[in-house]
């Protein structure tokens, strides 16, 4: 039986840190070019993913559920609705290989967490789902630790660079042009972005024609 794997998504103007590269329309396209990446990975990892959504979307790859609440009251509604496994995965993980996934939900504990930078947490798989919530925003790992711990939760932290790695800001961009190998990759290619080595620092340009 395959483990239900929802991906939070916002479709509309994502990931505004990027706009100093990318237009409110080139976001969106990169950011559902990502979440292809990560929609994918999760279904050869044998996931059964779905999208939670802020609005309507179309997806040909998973299900897409809409809902008007925030990311907290989603979930939490998300989780209470039924038992069983979960795995909640940030769709800005474009680096998230099947490997990586199947490692999360291969863990032998009661769950598991993916950190991410900063603080915050950018997957969780729980074994049973009735016994936890989640608390999104802020330092969100230590939050989502310390609630497993009041559980009684055993948990295993997964580290992973791929899995670390999310994508918000321009200097993130060059994890995926150096890592990357799905849509997204494309996408920043097709836009004429190009790695740019100045003084031993490794950073992105783009090239648009006159």
């Amino acid at each position: 039986m395959s483990i239900e794997a929802v991906v939070p998504f916002k479709p509309v103007n994502p990931k505004s840190r990027l706009s100093s590269v990318l237009t409110k329309a080139e976001r969106e396209l990169f950011a559902e070019a990502m979440l292809t990446d990560v929609v994918m990975s999760l279904k050869e990892a044998g996931c059964n993913p779905f999208i939670l959504s802020t609005v309507p979307l179309h997806c040909s790859h998973a299900e897409v559920t809409v809902s008007g609440e925030g990311l907290n009251p989603a979930l939490n509604s998300l989780i209470g609705s039924s038992s069983g496994a979960l795995l909640i995965i940030m769709a800005d993980l474009p680096l998230v290989t099947p490997g990586v996934v199947r490692r999360i939900i291969s863990t032998p504990c009661d769950m598991a967490l993916g950190p991410g930078r900063g603080g915050g947490t950018n997957a969780i798989f729980m074994k049973d789902r009735s016994r936890f919530h989640v608390d999104y925003y802020g330092a969100s790992f230590l939050k989502h630790r310390e609630i497993a711990e009041k559980a009684g939760l055993s948990c295993e932290i997964v580290d992973s660079f791929r899995l670390h790695t999310d994508v918000d800001e321009k200097e993130d961009l060059v994890e995926l042009m150096i890592h990357g190998r799905g849509k997204a990759l494309e996408f920043l290619k097709g836009c004429g972005f190009s790695l740019l080595i100045e003084k031993g620092r490794v950073g992105v340009s783009r090239c648009t024609e006159e």
